[in-house]
């Protein structure tokens, strides 16, 4: 286990943390371990797919969905009937991927290339009728990996194309430090507890994962974290300009029920 990364963990979660000791194994929540976890939890959640489906109707061509994960998006965006490039940077996420791909009718499989690559650094050599970016997953990158992502959407729209990513709107998360704790019941019939946590002014916020209930739970002990952004969505527009790509929509996402709510932008190339 990392040191930097127990030390990390912070408020309730950081003190479970210490309490269990060696009892406990911390991993990121997207690599290897953590990554069936995170499909547990969120592989099949509907959370912004019909959104992301209803307005990519309204575009043509291939399209290009970053950061895909374990698919929660992919499978959903595959009934399109278009061609799909899944652009996936974790090896436990891509593997998980490539086992629920098989899983589907052959016609529609063959539509969906998947692409180990880096949602910041990614030349494909060829472009998109629109490149999709769900799951507020632009929050996971810095403002260096941000900059990075709007070059190489840009230069891999085709005319007329459009960016779609959902994003946090950070303006309900309160004053001084907000801390959430939920329990979450996984696709397969686990059930976790999920910490975050944020201080007001922080430019990240930290979600932990346990098990639940922890009394049950065998040592080792997988506890999965990981830090998110947490950036106004006027910031984010206009980074996008600067980057040359002017937002042409946002509209507010179905409430899920936590203390804060998602956004999803439309971005085309400026003229």
């Amino acid at each position: 286990m990392s040191a930097d990364l127990r030390a990390a963990v912070p408020g309730q979660a950081g003190a479970l943390l210490a309490e269990l000791g060696d009892k406990a194994v911390l991993h990121d929540l997207y690599d290897e371990a953590g990554a069936s976890v995170y499909h547990a939890i969120a592989g099949s959640s509907p959370l912004e797919v019909r959104e992301l489906v209803g307005a990519l109707r309204s575009t043509v061509g291939p399209i290009l969905e970053l950061a895909a994960g374990s698919g929660r998006l992919t499978m959903p965006l595959l009934t399109l009937g278009r061609e799909l490039a899944a652009l996936e940077l974790a090896p436990g996420m891509i593997r998980i991927l490539e086992e629920r791909l098989q899983t589907v009718p052959v016609a529609r499989r063959s539509r969906c290339t998947v692409v180990p690559g880096d949602m910041s650094a990614f030349d494909l050599g060829r472009e998109f009728g629109a490149i999709v970016l769900g799951a507020t997953s632009v929050s996971l990158l810095d403002a260096t990996g941000r900059a990075g992502l709007y070059r190489c959407v840009r230069r891999h729209l085709a005319p007329g194309g459009k960016f779609l990513l959902t994003a946090v709107d950070v303006q309900d998360f309160g004053s001084s430090t907000t801390e959430q704790v939920m329990d979450v019941d996984g696709a397969d019939g686990t059930r976790f507890r999920m910490y975050e946590h944020w201080t007001e002014g922080a430019d990240v916020r930290t979600v932990t994962v346990f098990p639940h209930p922890l009394e049950t739970a065998e040592p080792p002990i997988t506890v999965c974290t990981t830090r998110i952004g947490v950036f106004p969505v006027a910031q984010l527009e206009a980074e996008l300009a600067q980057a040359g790509l002017v937002l042409t929509d946002c509209q507010p996402l179905p409430p899920t029920g936590s203390h804060h709510h998602d956004v999803l932008l439309v971005a085309e190339v400026a003229a």
